[in-house]
């Protein structure tokens, strides 16, 4: 389980900072502040999915959508409040999760 949460991680860190970096964003703080805000909030996502899926009744869409919300709503706010060149820090935490959330999904199909 520590090794899917550490690759989980790892490739949520390298998809969203690609993101950030393909939007145009280079301001290194502000990629710090992306690395360390999905320090805490995809090891919070990952598990509860994981605890809800496996030992829960619940189906897959139904977990997804509040967990990616909460992820979506945390890291707009610390954007939003510590980002220095976030225009719109809801938005960019929604797009940038939907590519990460797209990119995994894709991976999953191929390995």
């Amino acid at each position: 389980m520590e090794k899917a949460l550490a690759l989980s991680l790892f490739l949520t860190i390298v998809f969203e900072a690609g993101f950030f970096l393909l939007v145009g964003k280079r301001d290194k703080k502000d990629l710090l502040l992306l690395v360390m805000i999905n320090i805490v909030t995809n090891p919070i996502v990952v598990s509860l999915y994981w605890i809800a899926v496996l030992y829960g009744n619940f189906g897959r869409v139904a977990v997804l959508i509040p967990l990616e919300l909460f992820a979506v709503f945390t890291e707009g706010f610390y954007y939003k409040k510590y980002g220095r060149d976030f225009r719109r820090p809801y938005l960019f935490s929604a797009a940038a999760n939907a590519f990460s959330f797209g990119a995994g999904e894709l991976l999953q199909q191929y390995f």
